[in-house]
């Protein structure tokens, strides 16, 4: 199993760490792109055709490959848990053409999703060739969508966590190993290919003492009711794909070109907005309308159905979040200086209230800025997170998403 694992965790985290240079390349491109209409408003017309072709083209690979819509997180896990079939062809090819399409115009959407979903589909295709029995096709396909997770952050022991927690809720050693040995060889790849450094290039993220850390706590209950609103509202927003042929991603796509040329900040998965409100000097006004306006854009660009996840988005909404309230408490007389640490803490609070997977929040925020220095107020402001959010009976968002899964197929 260890062999089969590895091999999952070199071809998925290949995979996903190619599916994420696309994604990176394309999204500058639409930063680039948005900037050159906002000079050159001619550009308007081929731009509108270009959205049109796209999006009809997506629609039609969707009508095809419908499991390679939205994150891929919930198909992965109803393969593992519900038993629903998966064509990993399709799934990959449609999964690329989809994500890059969508990127290249900016919408709100992750990678990290997906890339957990071309990383099973690629460890579903070995199981042939490895003449895997159908349990070891299983953790084949938890090694292949840890390294997915693994490639995408350059974060492997969040990948290993996710694969347990996120995809299995077990301990099981077999779920241990399989996820282990996947998302440690994707991680070994996305470093030969992207180097050692954290995804997310924080500053000097302070530390609270022990004194100091009722700051934190609530932030804690404030990112469990943001993470149950935005929950809430990405359910919502399902009804978008419903719409008439291309109508909905051709929605989406209108909702980025205003983004683009008003706010292009929101634009792409996050990762330069988190930079951005970690140390931010800018009034609370400004903060908050980035807020809202990253959360209804992502709420419009995943409800669109095109391929694409909410992982890092919600980590962006997260980080906005804290950012708002350590503004709030400056206003009352705080030191600007813990404005990083409350940033970072949201960021965690929201990813654990929305998907329910409190270590690999705890984990993941540490992997990507690159420090253990924080993980003390991280923990707290998690578990006083899903504590609300579970207080509010809202569902985790990928387990509402494969209940919506299963029940469609049952139709």
């Amino acid at each position: 199993m260890t062999r089969n694992g590895i091999l999952a965790g070199i071809a998925g985290g290949a995979a996903a760490s190619l599916y994420r240079y696309f994604i990176e390349e394309a999204t500058r491109a639409a930063l680039s792109g948005y900037s050159f209409l906002g000079r050159h408003w001619w550009a308007l017309f081929p731009w509108l055709v270009a959205a049109v072709i796209v999006s009809a083209t997506v629609w039609l690979l969707l009508l095809r490959e419908p499991q390679a819509a939205g994150s891929g997180i919930p198909q992965v896990k109803a393969y593992l848990i519900a038993r629903m079939g998966m064509r990993p062809t399709p799934v990959v090819a449609t999964r690329f053409l989809g994500g890059v399409g969508g990127a290249l115009f900016g919408l709100s959407l992750g990678r990290e999703g997906p890339s957990i979903h071309i990383g099973a589909a690629i460890a579903k295709l070995l199981a042939r060739p490895l003449r895997a029995t159908s349990e070891e096709q299983d953790h084949l396909v938890t090694s292949g969508a840890s390294a997915g997770l693994a490639a995408a952050f350059n974060a492997p022991v969040s990948g290993i966590l996710f694969g347990i927690e996120g995809l299995h809720r077990s301990f099981s050693p077999l779920v241990i190993a399989s996820a282990s040995t996947g998302a440690l060889a994707a991680g070994a790849v996305s470093t030969l290919v992207f180097g050692p450094h954290p995804i997310l290039q924080f500053g000097v993220v302070g530390t609270l003492g022990l004194s100091r850390l009722w700051m934190v706590m609530p932030l804690g209950v404030l990112a469990g009711l943001m993470g149950a609103l935005v929950n809430r509202i990405l359910l919502a927003s399902q009804s978008l794909a419903s719409l008439p042929g291309p109508a909905g991603i051709l929605t989406a796509m209108v909702g980025a070109l205003l983004a683009g040329c008003m706010l292009p900040q929101v634009l792409g998965g996050g990762e330069p907005l988190i930079g951005w409100a970690e140390q931010t000097a800018t009034g609370i006004g400004l903060v908050v309308l980035m807020l809202c306006a990253k959360t209804a854009f992502t709420a419009i660009s995943f409800g669109s159905g095109i391929p694409g996840g909410i992982f890092m988005p919600i980590l962006a909404i997260g980080t906005l979040t804290g950012t708002v309230y350590a503004l709030v408490l400056q206003a009352w007389g705080a030191p600007r200086g813990d404005q990083a640490i409350l940033a970072v803490c949201g960021m965690a609070g929201l990813l654990a209230a929305s998907v329910r997977t409190p270590l690999t929040s705890i984990l993941l925020t540490a992997e990507m800025s690159g420090s253990l220095s924080h993980l003390l107020p991280v923990a707290v402001v998690v578990i006083l997170a899903v504590f609300t959010a579970d207080a509010l009976r809202v569902p985790p968002i990928y387990d509402a998403l494969l209940d919506r899964i299963l029940a469609s197929e049952e139709l």
